[in-house]
């Protein structure tokens, strides 16, 4: 307990899941606009130390199931902090928030997510103020080189908007620093086990071509953690022998996942979406799904809402994708990630993309290789398979060569409806399924003595 907080705090809460009909009210999330979390070390007269502030209305002003803005600002100082690990401190903050009962804090930077339950908020947690104090306690615990800090939560719309650029400026120029610097020139990855209360299996493995899955952690980012706190959940992580550069094998980071997987995941494949592919945690910013009809990928990020071309909204495969387990085909990534000259490298890399969102083409556009915009479809392009096959035609993309002429596309072999499925007695039903087969072979059977064959 933290003095003054009227609910628990502590690991044990760590991993607690709000759903839609426990949830007093939430900040941020899919259908919110404006939302971030950003840290930044100031001299120490530019902090009040010890203070939290509420601009806006708080908690207890907020109707119950409301959706709103919100901007969480923290302002640290000491003599041994630099601005190398404000991103670092910033991921903190997705940490700690886990800590407190009822409370569940998801994504990071410019995509936060927090819910409220209704049961802590019956118990008293009705400000933010209270969430304020939990972080100020926390952090001087854990992060002593932090000798002053003020929060700031913004609920304010107009002021959650409006400092929302300066926001965005600050993890831009974090991100532009991490560019250039190849994986080969570096003996040292980092790992990065913050997620593991949501999925214990994953680890995320951070290069300089390849960010962490929520797009907060560059391999500087890493570096500085590991520096600033060596025992902490951002760890050094030695690449050891490099077993495959297609896929991205390394010995280092092979012997890492099995050790913290328990042994669950002992291969990871960081280029590649088959295979051994890299696990995906819950906070990935998009994810990188296989489309079998068209032999390519589409890519959605969280803040899509609409359905994508396989009929799938980035929740639907999120739940699929998420948990700490390697899923052929569905792949969690960073938006950073696919400015990487790394990214999906061993399946095609983004000869083999075929859709996007036009918000994240564009976003991305200055880092996209030559002809990729022009042939690369979005959700005015094509709502349906049969309308993006049809554009990849049309614009000649490079996956069409991969289409066999007597088998033009993968195909259905059956829907749920008219495949009844019978295992060691149970009759199994599966629903929004489809299955894909490369090959058919059907034998015809000679009938047994019961008629029924063999």
């Amino acid at each position: 307990m933290i003095e003054g907080v009227p609910v628990d705090v502590g690991l044990a809460n760590e991993g607690e899941r709000i759903r839609k009909q426990e949830m007093r009210l939430e900040f941020g999330g899919p259908g919110v606009g404006a939302k971030w979390e950003l840290v930044r070390v100031r001299p120490p007269e530019a902090v009040e130390h010890d203070t939290v502030r509420v601009v806006g209305p708080d908690i207890r002003d907020l109707p119950e199931g409301a959706r709103h803005p919100l901007g969480i600002l923290i302002d640290v100082a000491g003599p041994a902090l630099e601005e190398d690990f404000e991103g670092i401190i910033e991921r903190r903050i997705h940490e700690y928030t886990n800590y407190v009962e009822g409370l569940m804090h998801l994504n990071q930077r410019y995509d936060i997510w927090i819910r409220l339950s209704k049961k802590a908020f019956a118990a008293g947690f009705d400000t933010l103020e209270y969430l304020g104090r939990v972080l100020l306690s926390l952090f001087r615990s854990e992060l002593p080189i932090i000798e002053a800090m003020q929060v700031t939560f913004f609920t304010d719309p107009a002021e959650v908007e409006a400092r929302l650029p300066e926001a965005l400026s600050r993890f831009e120029a974090r991100d532009a620093r991490a560019r250039g610097l190849s994986d080969e020139e570096v003996d040292t990855f980092y790992g990065c086990a913050l997620c593991q209360s949501f999925a214990p299996r994953h680890i995320c493995v951070i290069t300089p071509e390849r960010y962490a899955n929520c797009g907060a952690i560059s391999w500087f980012d890493g570096r500085a953690a590991a520096r600033m706190d060596p025992k902490g959940p951002i760890f050094a992580l030695e690449k050891g022998t490099c077993i495959d550069p297609t896929n991205g094998e390394f010995e280092g980071v092979n012997a890492s996942a099995k050790e913290r997987s328990m042994g669950e995941i002992d291969r990871v494949w960081l280029y590649s979406a088959f295979g051994h592919p890299h696990t995906s945690c819950g906070c990935f910013e998009g994810i990188a799904f296989y489309i079998p009809e068209v032999e390519g990928f589409g890519i959605v990020h969280r803040g899509y809402r609409d359905t994508t071309v396989n009929g799938l909204a980035f929740s639907t495969m999120a739940d699929s994708t998420a948990g700490g387990r390697q899923v052929d085909g569905f792949h969690g990534v960073s938006l950073e990630y696919l400015k990487s000259r790394k990214f999906l490298q061993a399946d095609g890399g983004w000869d083999r993309v075929v859709w996007v969102p036009a918000e994240i083409l564009d976003r991305i556009a200055p880092f996209l290789p030559e002809g990729v915009r022009e042939r690369t479809a979005n959700e005015q392009d094509a709502g349906t398979i049969e309308e993006l096959r049809a554009f990849l035609e049309q614009h000649d993309h490079p996956v069409v060569g991969r289409w066999m002429e007597e088998v033009p596309a993968a195909r259905p072999l059956a829907t749920v409806g008219s495949l009844p499925l019978e295992v060691g007695g149970y009759r199994v039903i599966l629903k929004n399924a489809r299955i894909y087969a490369d090959r058919v072979i059907i034998l015809r059977e000679e009938p047994g003595p019961t008629g029924r064959g063999p």
